[in-house]
């Protein structure tokens, strides 16, 4: 009998998570069935998503989130043992699968072979190379769509899916602005991402940094916090500007307090400036997953798409990298290497 552990939710999160908000537990595997596949946990992400979505979860699950797994057993003919595969199979070091299955996130729908990766580590398949980098990819081409010579400005612009947005945006022809939370995460923006302009929002008043690194106005917004920041971006924008709405960070830890925080209105800027918000998730493009994977594989290849990953080393840490991701401790994409 194999046996797995996993960390369960013990209790809903009061404000930030703390570790006794998990509890980790073993349990027997089942034997596998015609069609199914052992796999183990090489690599887990984690993700500021996972704050909010168990709100809405039951006590008692295994808590929530994507992994880059190895076959360790298969019998499943198109699923050879030794190959990788990502799945969302939550926080948990063995799975039993079957990769027809849908995932328990519908992002994408169903766990998949992760393909060549042509050299670059298989951690990329939870990162740039996987959710975090098509939200990027599709979030800035087909909800923000800037245009060569505009302004773009990027809030948690050192996280896993800003520092790909600012690049992408780059690349895209338009200057590019981020704000981020310490001052060696504006140096890395700006010194290696190629950013115009970055800012420690901690520091600096986002509207007095607007006014001086954009007179011209912004255009868009690609906006991963809420709350105050985003409140003061909107003010800067051009009339006809548009807003693509990725996550709210800001307001993720306030959550289970009974009320969120109060940010200033929003409404005005959005009518007299016709503005366009859109939020998204990445699920969107799900019958685009693998097509993306592959674009983002050769924009990292060719040098346009630069990334970095915050490691965690160990399974049983999984709490801790996920605490320390909220409080934004992480330059890049924070994960997990599940064996020391």
């Amino acid at each position: 009998m194999v046996k797995a552990r996993k960390f369960i939710l013990a209790k809903h999160f009061v404000g930030e998570p703390k570790e006794s908000d998990f509890q980790l537990v073993e349990e027997d595997l089942p034997e596998l069935k015609n069609g199914e596949v052992l796999v183990e946990a090489e690599w887990l992400s984690v993700d500021p998503y996972m704050r909010p979505y168990t709100m809405w979860l039951p006590t008692g699950i295994t808590m929530i989130g994507g992994q880059v797994a190895r076959v360790v057993r298969s019998r499943d003919p198109a699923v050879p043992e030794g190959s990788r595969v990502m799945g969302y199979f939550g926080w948990r070091d063995r799975t039993v699968v079957d990769l027809s299955q849908p995932n328990s996130l519908p992002m994408p729908d169903k766990p998949y072979l992760l393909p060549d990766f042509q050299g670059l580590p298989p951690s990329l398949g939870v990162g740039v190379l996987g959710m975090p980098g098509l939200t990027a990819l599709y979030g800035v081409r087909e909800v923000l769509r800037p245009t060569p010579g505009g302004v773009v400005v990027v809030s948690g612009a050192a996280g896993a899916v800003g520092s790909l947005v600012g690049q992408i945006a780059k690349h895209a022809g338009c200057k590019v602005i981020g704000f981020a939370g310490s001052d060696a995460k504006v140096r890395w923006l700006k010194d290696e991402l190629g950013f115009n302009e970055a800012f420690n929002y901690k520091s600096t008043d986002v509207t007095t940094a607007l006014k001086s690194a954009a007179p011209e106005g912004v255009d868009c917004y690609f906006d991963n916090v809420g709350g105050e920041m985003s409140s003061a971006v909107l003010n800067r924008m051009n009339h006809g500007g548009r807003v693509a709405v990725c996550g709210s960070t800001s307001t993720y830890n306030a959550s289970g307090k009974g009320r969120l925080p109060l940010a200033p209105v929003v409404q005005p800027a959005l009518i007299s400036k016709e503005l366009l918000m859109e939020g998204f998730t990445v699920r969107r493009w799900n019958d685009r997953w693998l097509e993306g994977v592959r674009e983002t594989l050769q924009l990292v290849k060719q040098g346009k798409l630069k990334y970095r990953e915050t490691v965690t080393q160990g399974f049983e840490n999984m709490p801790k990298a996920f605490i320390g991701m909220l409080r934004g401790e992480n330059v890049g994409k924070a994960v997990v290497r599940a064996k020391l």
